[in-house]
């Protein structure tokens, strides 16, 4: 069995983490879940949305890579892919799994992982429409503000040169085209297993 990561990537509001959650609702792909140092949103969980640690804990992982990002540290981490590998045991797609992390993570995915971590990146046509997203999934208007400012968020934004033809683009305009898209995407990397 093959291993393979779906590495979705993009700037906060692009829809990441909605298309990660259709690619485990529809195929049954587990998520790796990630490491932050930033509090629970709404109803976030502990364990299903991200690990949620303080600072001496997050030290003890060991990670793929990791950022810091507004004042908070994310990472992925060795432990959790083997816990999405072993979860995707009992599922359709053995050895399939998804992730989502900033384009830096990407970039340090594809160099670590080579071809078994297939890059996604999702964007939009609109740069209101990131800003909607945010408030809809109710940031605050002054770390929007922060965020939509940053360096991070403007790097975010475009595919960098380091993944140009090495990923998927897909933009998150309207749902049903979305959907589509990453329909096809997913029935091409089934071909190449």
């Amino acid at each position: 069995m093959e291993k393979r990561v779906i590495v979705i990537t993009g700037a906060s509001g692009a829809g990441k983490t909605t298309v990660a959650n259709y690619l485990t609702d529809k195929y049954e792909l587990p998520k790796v879940i990630t490491h932050t140092t930033r509090r629970p949103r709404g109803s976030e969980k502990d364990g299903v949305d991200y690990y949620f640690e303080d600072q001496e804990s997050f030290e003890k992982n060991h990670f793929i890579e990791r950022v810091e990002f507004s004042g908070k540290k994310y990472g992925s981490s060795h432990e959790g892919l083997d816990r999405a590998f072993e979860q995707s045991q009992n599922t359709p797609h053995p050895g399939l799994i998804v992730i989502v992390v900033d384009t830096v993570g990407a970039i340090t995915y594809k160099n670590e992982l080579g071809s078994t971590a297939d890059i996604w990146f999702i964007t939009t046509s609109d740069f209101e429409e990131f800003k909607g997203r945010l408030v809809a999934r109710g940031d605050k208007p002054e770390e929007i503000e922060a965020r939509t400012q940053s360096e991070e968020f403007e790097r975010d934004m475009v595919l960098p040169a380091e993944l140009q033809e090495k990923a998927s683009i897909i933009y998150n305009d309207a749902w049903d085209d979305t959907t589509k898209r990453v329909d096809e995407l997913f029935k091409k990397l089934l071909e190449t297993l």
